[in-house]
């Protein structure tokens, strides 16, 4: 089926159609054959009734919906094969004619917008690596001793900041107890900040076996409605307290938590990690400032529909992550109080970035002709494999002979490695301290 296009604003390319009577005679008679089971008239079983009576009776009209997607769906995946078109929404359709002349209709869609690259060569972007040293090797020395801590129970003094301390407590708002606020035997340390405002602070200098109130406000953020803002007295009995105790730095503690047997070789690991660390963030925020340069210099007039794609893929995203903690992310909205709308509204500058550093990634690696080769591929899939825990022949034939999708990632990494590799490192700017900004 012939088709012209005509191309609109803001990357709208509208596909003009037509269908002929016989054709569309044809496309009546698919939809009747489709839907005959649905028409019932008198002297006829239900879907028995001749396609001429159904048309005379019912009018033909009812049989639009369906022919009209059986005639547009084949000619619009032909059209956009004959026009190359690189189609980003889904076809907005329009009729013009309908009846006894055919059909004659119009078919609107976004594509992919056609741009002139800015300069991707040699930009000049800061790099720097983050500092590794005794300090932050002692830092992960010290969250290691504390991980493998253990709790002392004390006996001889009062409840001091750092401590574990046992609680029973019961709160109650205008003398009267609420739901959700009693509790036996919490452990809760002081200083964690994980209660209410005010709350831990008053434990501190009490003794095992006080009882004693704490007066509090709850945050007008809180999620109760009844208790928003609200003052309360939780009355509170110290069962006992507890302090952490750090294990000995010493050749034992570097054989307890590693394979190693010496804490020099602990340490030496922990530094050779940290600076292998240290590279990749370099590296990766590096390539992130370079593909934001080399965007930056191109102009692109992104169709909203682009926007609105990577916008729900965004929410999948975080969705995703969200589930694997436990956490829905429609109750989270609902609990700081964000509808979808708003939190869609919110994502839209970062994917409108996204978009357009996707968009020049795919224009240049189209200019340098970046393909991915099978020792790519293969790589890649090795990648997967060892990541996974599978084997990779597991691996590859769960994605089949030239999955499309993992050479395109291919290609995007490589041709964003190419152009930080023509990027120009400078150094970074130091920030301007309050006494310079006086000055």
């Amino acid at each position: 089926m012939a088709s012209t296009i005509e191309k609109k604003e803001n990357n709208i390319v509208e596909i003009s159609l037509e269908a002929t009577r016989e054709e569309f005679e044809a496309a009546l008679k698919q939809s009747y054959n489709k839907n005959k089971g649905k028409f019932q008239i008198q002297g006829f079983r239900k879907g028995k009734v001749p396609y001429q009576l159904v048309i005379q009776y019912y009018g033909e009209g009812v049989l639009y919906d369906d022919a009209i997607e059986f005639i547009a769906s084949p000619a619009y995946v032909e059209a956009v094969k004959e026009h190359d078109l690189k189609v980003v929404s889904r076809p907005d359709l329009s009729i013009d004619e309908i009846g006894e002349n055919g059909m004659k209709y119009k078919l609107a869609v976004s594509v992919k917008p056609e741009f002139e690259l800015g300069q991707y060569e040699g930009v000049e972007v800061p790099y720097s690596v983050r500092e590794v040293n005794d300090t932050t090797v002692s830092e992960e020395i010290e969250r290691m001793l504390k991980r493998n801590a253990s709790l002392e129970e004390i006996k001889d003094r009062a409840v001091e900041n750092g401590d574990t301390a046992v609680i029973d407590y019961e709160g109650f708002k205008d003398g009267v107890a609420f739901e959700g606020g009693k509790g036996e035997n919490y452990s809760l340390k002081i200083g964690s900040k994980s209660f209410i405002p005010g709350f831990e602070e008053q434990i501190i200098g009490h003794n095992v076996g006080d009882e004693f109130a704490i007066e509090v406000t709850f945050p007008e953020e809180y999620h109760s409605e009844d208790l928003k803002g609200a003052a309360a007295t939780f009355n509170v009995k110290l069962n006992t307290i507890k302090c952490e105790k750090l294990p000995e730095l010493d050749d034992e503690f570097a054989k307890d938590v590693s394979e190693f047997d010496t804490l020099d070789e602990l340490k030496a690991d922990i530094k050779k990690k940290q600076e292998d660390s240290a590279q990749k963030e370099a590296k990766a925020a590096f390539e992130n400032a370079v593909i934001t340069a080399v965007s930056e210099n191109t102009e692109i007039d992104i169709p909203d529909s682009m926007v609105d794609t990577e916008i729900d893929q965004m929410v999948n995203e975080q969705n995703s992550r969200m589930s694997q903690q436990g956490i829905n992310l429609d109750m989270y909205l609902k609990y700081v109080g964000q509808s979808m709308d708003e939190y869609k509204a919110s994502l839209k500058p970062m994917a409108k970035i996204r978009v357009k550093s996707n968009l020049v990634i795919e224009k240049i690696a189209s200019v340098i002709n970046m393909e991915a080769t099978k020792e790519d591929y293969d790589k890649e899939v090795e990648i997967i494999a060892e990541s996974y825990k599978m084997s990779k022949e597991d691996i590859a034939k769960s994605l089949g002979e030239d999955n499309e999708y993992l050479k395109e990632a291919i290609i995007s990494r490589k041709t964003v490695e190419y152009i930080a590799s023509k990027a120009v490192k400078t150094e970074p700017k130091e920030e301007k301290t309050d006494d310079d900004k006086k000055a």
